[in-house]
């Protein structure tokens, strides 16, 4: 993303083209194939975040607010401190306070280090771009602008780049960018960054001291390998019976492929705790108490913690009564 720079120009200018070229085609050498997409649809997706700040939407967030939407969205995948390593690798950890004066993240030239999300990254456009598009993984682009800016100065304050007090917005950011531990790693001098200049095909600038084996220090879970699914069946349907059809009764295969997507396997298996409770085990807990479809329903629904321990669970908001359901009466008929 951040290698666009130097050569947006040249980007803007093809862009402009296809702006003006497609909507003919659509109407002539494709008859009643597509359609100009409308000014707002150009807007939705439009949302990328450059180094430059270009793109970025006004907005701002505290530490201390980032922190309460991190335990609820983020820290079920993360750990609350940012440190977990076992649904992902780890964000936070490995930068120091002479990293931040330096701009050069020293313990990234250990061979046997684990590499954090702090200690890579250069640029601080590239977090907010990646939580605001991507971010919580259950339910992405459904963080507001201001959320955004909080989650991230939370996860900076982990990394001790911005004091617990800090408020992060869209007039500052340029300052933290001047504090990111490794702003300094990214070098500019290959073929890459100028669109006139021949690339780096023959390796040249890695052929010294170069590792023989490669090491891997950390690694999503097999059971967090395949939690979306078949994503291939995932994708919307453009058949107008689509609706009506998904309306229908829910077979076992179709709840597991329903768990999947929704990611419940990356925390949950059926018999056997994985970083939530076994299937077996809630069921085992509610069986028989009135109103526990109810209950569940809308705690899988807002999401939370406390009933499991102190990892919270993030929130199915989106989730349609139908789904939310089949889920819950799966679940609860585990173990019968």
């Amino acid at each position: 993303m951040s290698r666009l720079i130097d050569s947006a120009p040249a980007f803007a200018g093809v862009t402009a083209l296809l702006l003006l070229v497609l909507p003919a085609q659509a109407g002539t050498q494709f008859p009643g194939v597509g359609r100009t997409a409308t000014p707002a649809e150009i807007k939705a997706w439009d949302i990328d975040v450059r180094p430059d700040f270009k793109g970025l939407p006004p907005g701002s967030g505290s530490v201390l607010k980032g922190q309460d939407i991190w335990d609820g969205k983020c820290a079920s995948c993360h750990g609350t401190f940012g440190e977990l390593n076992e649904v992902f690798t780890p964000l936070v950890g490995g930068t120091t306070a002479a990293d931040i004066k330096t701009g050069r993240v020293e313990s990234l030239t250990a061979p046997d280090m684990a590499r954090t999300t702090l200690m890579k990254v250069a640029t601080i456009s590239t977090l907010w771009d990646y939580i605001n598009r991507a971010m919580p993984w259950n339910a992405p682009k459904s963080l507001t602008h201001d959320e955004v800016y909080a989650v991230l100065a939370y996860m900076l304050n982990l990394g001790d780049i911005l004091p617990s007090d800090y408020v992060l917005s869209d007039r500052n950011i340029a300052e933290v960018q001047a504090r990111m531990p490794n702003r300094n790693g990214m070098t500019r001098k290959h073929g890459l960054w100028d669109i006139k200049a021949r690339g780096d095909v023959a390796n040249v600038a890695c052929m010294k001291d170069c590792p023989t084996q490669a090491k891997v220090a950390s690694q999503l879970p097999e059971y967090a390998q395949d939690s979306h699914g078949d994503l291939a069946a995932q994708q919307r349907s453009l058949s107008a019976k689509a609706p009506s059809q998904r309306e229908a009764a829910l077979t076992r295969s179709d709840v597991m492929e329903l768990a999947k997507s929704r990611s419940c396997l990356v925390c949950h298996a059926v018999d056997r705790k994985v970083v939530g409770p076994a299937f077996r085990d809630v069921a085992a807990k509610y069986r028989g108490e009135a109103g526990a479809e109810a209950k569940l329903m809308a705690k899988l629904r807002s999401g939370g913690s406390g009933v499991w321990g102190v990892t919270a669970m993030p929130p199915n908001s989106n989730l349609s009564d139908h789904d939310a359901k089949a889920l819950i009466q799966w679940v609860l008929g585990q173990g019968l």
